[in-house]
């Protein structure tokens, strides 16, 4: 669902569930000249919290190391690079809500 949206929204998706010493990185995208790494966060409903909420700061070094990672190992390329995030909120019998939130910067 994450990999879909986006898609339409102008993404080339790369690679998914991509396995690294420091994690999963569940989307590799591209973008205008830009890698992409993309945490995607589903929750059924929010009782617990929003999807995006999970992130803690572990995880977000998690993410960093892992996207360095694979960087290095996979391009000789200058190409800058984010993190994003996609929250995905799939209430029951209701309409699938997305949040995308790009260039996440974890303070």
């Amino acid at each position: 669902m994450a990999a879909a949206y986006l898609q339409r929204r102008g993404y080339r998706i790369l690679a998914r569930n991509v396995r690294t010493p420091y994690g999963e990185i569940d989307l590799i995208a591209q973008k205008g000249g830009q890698y992409i790494f993309v945490e995607v966060k589903t929750r059924s409903n929010a009782r617990f919290g929003l999807p995006e909420e999970a992130i803690t700061p572990r995880k977000w070094q998690h993410m960093v190391d892992a996207a360095e990672y694979w960087l290095a190992e996979n391009t000789n390329s200058p190409l800058s690079w984010q993190i994003d995030v996609v929250a995905i909120l799939l209430p029951a019998n209701d309409k699938a809500e997305i949040r995308h939130y790009e260039n996440v910067q974890f303070a």
